[in-house]
């Protein structure tokens, strides 16, 4: 978990966009906007001096592109999270950004609370998807995990947890809500997985999903 406050670089090719994601992040007490970065090269160089908790990253700049910075401080500075902030909703980018470890993937019409809520969910280790992205991201595999998975019925107590995960909502806040230890939590998230053969809480959320597992 991320001491406080959250420290966060914004990387984006586009001052007016920094601009603005600053005076939003700005009002909230826990954040703290340690530099900015124009493109994936300086995001990479500034993370090495500033040390942020989380990285804003577009996809499109120019030198280095955010998928190939996402790459670098992933095998460089994992401690540092990395939520995709982009107005492109291309499936393969955002394969592309999950494999590479993004902890986040949010349209750069978001709406303002889902933008703190994942920023800080990646701060403290854990990742936020739209719904409609985990779908677009995971989509063209749905069909192959379901027909490959050793299917079995989910519990109560399971399907509980896969809506509240289907939510955004972060095992701290699933475990305070059911009133079970976080550590519960994640062994119904491992039986979740087996039973719906994923190895993701995105992909979990897609195949249940399609399946109308949950809605």
């Amino acid at each position: 978990m991320a001491e406080f406050p959250i420290r966060i670089l914004i990387a984006d090719d586009h001052a007016i966009v920094r601009d603005g994601l600053r005076l939003i992040l700005e009002t909230e007490p826990d954040f703290e906007i340690v530099a900015e970065a124009s493109n994936g090269k300086e995001a990479c160089e500034l993370s090495l001096v500033h040390q942020p908790h989380v990285v804003l990253m577009d996809l499109r700049m120019p030198i280095m592109d955010g998928i190939s910075a996402l790459k670098k401080l992933h095998q460089e500075q994992p401690a540092i999270a990395v939520v995709i902030l982009t107005t492109y909703n291309e499936d393969d980018l955002m394969r592309q950004g999950l494999q590479q470890g993004a902890r986040g993937y949010l349209l750069k019409d978001t709406d303002r609370q889902t933008l703190i809520k994942t920023i800080r969910a990646a701060a403290n280790g854990e990742a936020l998807f739209q719904p409609q992205i985990i779908q677009r991201a995971f989509q063209d595999r749905v069909q192959t995990q379901s027909q490959m998975a050793n299917h079995g019925t989910l519990t109560e107590r399971e399907l509980e947890i896969l809506a509240s995960v289907a939510q955004g909502n972060r095992n701290k806040e699933i475990a305070f809500h059911l009133n079970i230890t976080e550590r519960t939590v994640k062994a119904h998230l491992a039986s979740i997985y087996q039973k719906l053969g994923v190895d993701s809480r995105a992909a979990a959320i897609s195949v249940a999903s399609k399946q109308g597992i949950i809605q």
